[in-house]
């Protein structure tokens, strides 16, 4: 039976200057069977309303992005398959799949910020 290697790897992102903030990946490496599910654990610690991502990094590739949490949903659905659920009285993000193939052998990494960059406004073209 051929098996997926899921590496973790927690990461933080300091947009907005330092502040206490966190992310705990607890496990280094999980194996699952081809077919079974999986769970790959997040904590964080931030001292604001948390925005949470999720990205992979498969062999000689860059990051890709997953999925994120910005508000809203408690349940956010993302690439892949993937999906991960905000549990704010545990302060996690755990990401999930309920059926994991070999192509998802890969470098996970849970990041966590208390600012999410984005425009301000946007521009109008008006002939």
């Amino acid at each position: 039976m051929a098996c997926a290697h899921i590496w973790t790897l927690g990461i933080l992102f300091t947009l907005s200057g330092l502040r206490a903030q966190s992310v705990t990946q607890p496990e280094g490496e999980v194996r699952v069977a081809e077919g079974d599910p999986v769970t790959v654990k997040c904590t964080y610690s931030v001292s604001r309303s948390p925005y949470l991502f999720w990205y992979v990094q498969h062999r000689n590739l860059g990051l890709q992005f997953l999925l994120k949490y910005i508000g809203g949903d408690t349940l956010v659905k993302g690439n892949y398959g993937f999906e991960a659920e905000f549990n704010k009285s545990q302060t996690s993000f755990h990401l999930k799949k309920p059926s994991v193939v070999g192509s998802d052998s890969a470098l996970y990494f849970c990041a966590v910020s208390d600012t999410v960059v984005g425009a301000a406004g946007r521009a109008e073209y008006k002939p």
